[in-house]
């Protein structure tokens, strides 16, 4: 049974399934969306709100480049459908859009919250297409899902290093608290 354990935690780790992998993102981004659905009806949660939406960022970033970076390309070379992959791009292009707009926003702003919610339906939509079409073409196609999988994981903790050593060094957090501090000396001034 400990051996179960063992590799039950390695899996989760590093997938073995590169289709696998990224259903198991798409589920964990959806929760939360759900997430902030709730959090959104509750009066006192800008800081959560904040937070929530930060991590649906991070969690997206992360996503789209191993698919773009990874996936895509191969998918790209062993399926007939060159418009799929690029539908999906240009998915990704305009979630990057609104993900930008969030990440220089704070809760309390003009249509912080129908930008999260727009973003979570066209995250909706996309993870619904690559569900319905594209993961079952690559299934077809025999794409070697074993080592993409190997290689998205590689290059998903390469991203969230990145990304990681990003925020900690201030530019994102730093937008925000920049943004903050410019509004509240401007109130201190008047």
């Amino acid at each position: 049974m400990a051996d179960t354990k063992a590799s039950h935690s390695t899996a989760a780790a590093k997938p073995e399934d590169a289709i696998a992998a990224l259903t198991a993102d798409h589920k964990k981004v959806k929760a939360l969306f759900t997430e902030f659905k709730r959090l959104k009806e509750q009066d006192d949660a800008q800081e959560q709100k904040a937070e929530l939406v930060s991590r649906i960022c991070m969690e997206l970033k992360v996503h789209a480049e191993i698919e773009e970076e990874v996936f895509y390309p191969a998918v790209r070379k062993q399926i007939d459908d060159e418009d799929l992959v690029d539908e999906a791009l240009v998915e990704h292009a305009s979630a990057k859009e609104l993900i930008a707009q969030l990440e220089e926003m704070d809760p309390e702003d003009d249509l912080y919250d129908a930008k999260v919610t727009v973003l979570g339906e066209q995250i909706d939509h996309h993870v619904k297409e690559e569900e319905g079409e594209m993961f079952p073409k690559a299934k077809k196609a025999k794409i070697n899902t074993p080592e993409l999988a190997a290689q998205m994981a590689e290059r998903k903790a390469a991203v969230q290093t990145a990304l990681g050593e990003e925020d900690d060094g201030g530019s994102k957090a730093g937008a925000r608290g920049s943004k903050r501090s410019r509004t509240d000396k401007g109130m201190r001034s008047s």
